[in-house]
């Protein structure tokens, strides 16, 4: 087995797959891209309509985390996060959202030079086939397919027009560069089947024989020498490899695993390695802090009818869409379950919308959302999207099969939970306009009971779960907690970058998973040009 490459790209995530599939369009270049996760061959990934049935099985990885005590439920939760080829962008709802052009101004501002919404544009564009859109904003002709949903539910456009019966205005275009509004989501497909970074950059791109691709394995400590990263080793098939880089390592595994892969390896909080028994390689205290998550709340309805997609649960009307879809690529089935949604305010101080609406057209289709009784309902997911909440990821031990101490403490900024509060009462009231109301029976969750600021804030606590979206434990900039420069070298180790949302010095406003892939044009951009 060949032992010695040019560049080793750790993790096949949303980054990891756009940064060896570029470095690989060199020929000169030997690129080995190593994922922990299976190929992804699960039919249930390409079709948009299925991604729910990926929420339980080896395509996710769980990864308990600690509550804080501003949150009152009891139960152990989990951080979950995908373990396939493509990561989440194989496994999450497509929902492609850039974020807000105020969020790269803060990131400038917090050392990352070079990283304004001037700067990243070009390497949004530059993967980007959109099917709607060719303009400043958006391109035609690369890789990632970005689509408009075909298929939208009834249901979807009865909440839009109650979005804009609350004073919500239409918003054509998320992605703009002015997010306020309501408007129905682009996702990251085309022809009606998900566009992962595995299937727009790998799949593209195997035929390249200088570019190696490696599922089922772990990486287990990456190798330096004389401040040097020169390679990883890692475990495949039960057996143990070292893989020799004579140009970069570029770690992409993730906001939870890139910053517990560095701390294994010797880079990190020199006091905490020492207390795992791990050689101080490089004294990087911000590795593992600053962790950030967006936040979100589910409110349930029960329907008066059959309203919803959740009619599509009973066998005959499945088969029916199934058949649809396999024959003509058509109807529920090609829809994400989550077309429309809005950006707005919770808190009316803030410049910009700072809370996300989801409409899901159905109930109990997200793992851990209750179905209702009568069999046909719908969920309103909502979340503030800046978080001002900081946690940590550390060392359990030095085993790196061990599971990382994951704290995200959410809440712990009075602000979030006041944000999420107001953003709950907001999406009250667009359920009580007439375009809406005339298909709800009763609310479920929370019961009509809930209605005070005060219960909705007891009652945000009792259920707020984590939207996934982990960032900002490997950021960037060029203060002492920094992790990475703004080129995303790691700071002290020559021949070591990180690619993944954990270089976010802040989480973007919104699905976080079309700046990943932002992230990896870039890196690409960087090494290709020595920067």
């Amino acid at each position: 087995m060949q032992t010695n490459c040019d560049y080793i790209v750790v993790g096949g995530g949303s980054t990891g797959c756009v940064v060896a599939a570029r470095l690989s369009e060199d020929p000169d270049a030997s690129v080995f891209l190593l994922e922990e996760g299976p190929r992804d061959f699960n039919p249930y990934i390409h079709i948009p309509g299925a991604y729910y049935k990926t929420a339980q099985g080896p395509l996710l990885k769980r990864i308990p985390w600690e509550p804080t005590a501003a949150q009152s439920r009891v139960e152990q939760p989990t951080m979950v996060q995908a373990r396939v080829l493509g990561g989440g962008s194989s496994v999450n709802a497509m929902i492609y959202i850039r974020g807000a052009p105020s969020d790269y101004a803060r990131w400038e501002a917090l050392g990352a030079d070079g990283w304004n919404y001037d700067d990243v544009l070009p390497y949004f564009r530059r993967s980007e086939d959109n099917n709607r859109f060719c303009n400043q904003a958006h391109a035609v002709g690369g890789p990632l397919g970005v689509s408009d949903i075909d298929h939208i539910h009834p249901l979807t456009r009865a909440w839009l027009q109650a979005c804009q019966q609350a004073g919500l205005p239409y918003n054509p275009d998320f992605n703009s560069g002015d997010q306020a509004g309501c408007g129905l989501y682009q996702i990251t497909a085309k022809n009606r089947r998900r566009s992962s970074a595995a299937t727009a950059f790998i799949k593209p791109a195997r035929h390249r024989p200088n570019l190696q691709v490696r599922t089922g394995s772990t990486v287990t400590r990456i190798i330096v020498e004389k401040g040097r990263a020169v390679g990883v080793e890692y475990v495949a098939k039960g057996r143990k490899w070292a893989l020799m880089a004579s140009r970069e390592v570029i770690l992409s595994a993730g906001a939870i695993a890139s910053p517990k892969l560095l701390m294994l390896s010797g880079i990190g909080p020199a006091d905490a390695l020492r207390g795992h028994g791990i050689p101080v390689v490089a004294d990087l205290p911000g590795v593992g802090q600053n962790l950030q998550d967006h936040i979100e709340i589910s409110l349930v309805y029960q329907l008066n009818g059959p309203h919803s997609y959740d009619k599509y649960k009973k066998p005959h009307w499945k088969a029916a869409a199934g058949l649809n879809y396999l024959l003509f690529r058509d109807g529920p089935a090609s829809s994400n379950l989550i077309e429309g949604g809005a950006f707005w305010w919770g808190n009316t101080s803030e410049a910009i919308p700072d809370v996300q609406y989801f409409m899901v057209v159905g109930a109990g289709i997200e793992e851990g959302v209750d179905a209702v009784p009568g069999g046909n309902g719908c969920t309103i997911n909502l979340g503030q999207i800046r978080p001002r909440s900081r946690g940590a990821v550390t060392l359990k031990s030095a085993d790196p099969y061990a599971n990382p101490r994951v704290a995200p403490r959410y809440f712990s900024d009075p602000y979030d939970l006041d944000a999420v509060v107001e953003g709950t009462m907001g999406a009250f009231d667009i359920m009580e306009r007439p375009a809406i109301r005339r298909y709800i029976a009763s609310r479920q969750i929370p019961s009509a009971g809930t209605a005070t600021p005060l219960q909705v804030r007891k009652f945000c606590q009792e259920v707020a779960h984590p939207a996934l979206h982990p960032a900002g434990t490997c950021r960037m900039g060029k203060d002492g907690m920094a992790v990475v420069d703004p080129e995303l070298r790691v700071h002290s180790i020559e021949g070591l970058r990180v690619a993944d949302a954990s270089v976010m010095p802040t989480l973007i406003s919104g699905n976080p998973n079309a700046v990943c892939i932002m992230i990896g044009e870039r890196i690409a951009n960087f090494v290709q040009h020595g920067k």
